[in-house]
């Protein structure tokens, strides 16, 4: 059976680039920015879009290295997990978001040859130290991509403000 699995897969497209409820989608979002903003920090201790898309990233190689393999490799502490904008601009706006979209692909796909007893499997979770059933952190994904989701709609709106000053 793969309703669940299926729900999963329709939540994360619907959040890229679907009709949300909450209105804002990643796809949106990007439609709204240049190359140029996307490494700006509205605020000191704000984080710009790209450090949250390299962010994002990151964890979504973790997650399809925690499907493929039952075990992960990064924790909260790593230094990957929130780049410089320095590092960050030497990849570039266009390789940033590619990884982005790849990596997103490439758990679609992968979820796609499951079915819903794999959510119940159990993988170890290196960051959280422990046995956790794959749900956890599929899910997991899912609802760590709404909440950046928010902080780049706040994030916009800084920028729209600074903009107009």
């Amino acid at each position: 059976m793969r309703c669940l699995i299926d729900n999963i897969i329709q939540q994360l497209e619907e959040v890229q680039k679907g009709k949300l409820w909450i209105g804002s989608t990643f796809s949106s979002a990007f439609s709204q920015l240049d190359e140029y903003s996307v490494f700006v920090r509205p605020l000191e201790d704000m984080h710009s879009v790209a450090e949250i898309i390299s962010h994002l990233t990151l964890w979504r190689k973790e997650t399809l290295l925690k499907i493929k393999t039952g075990q992960g490799s990064k924790t909260d502490e790593c230094a990957e997990n929130w780049l410089s904008n320095e590092k960050l601009r030497i990849l570039g706006w266009d390789r940033i978001r590619s990884e982005y979209e790849r990596t997103l692909s490439e758990l679609i796909g992968l979820l796609k040859s499951k079915d819903d007893d794999f959510l119940d499997e159990h993988y170890y979770d290196t960051d959280f130290k422990g046995n956790y059933p794959y749900r956890f952190v599929i899910e997991g994904m899912l609802h760590h991509d709404l909440y950046h989701l928010g902080q780049l709609g706040l994030i916009m709106k800084y920028l729209k403000k600074t903009e107009n000053q």
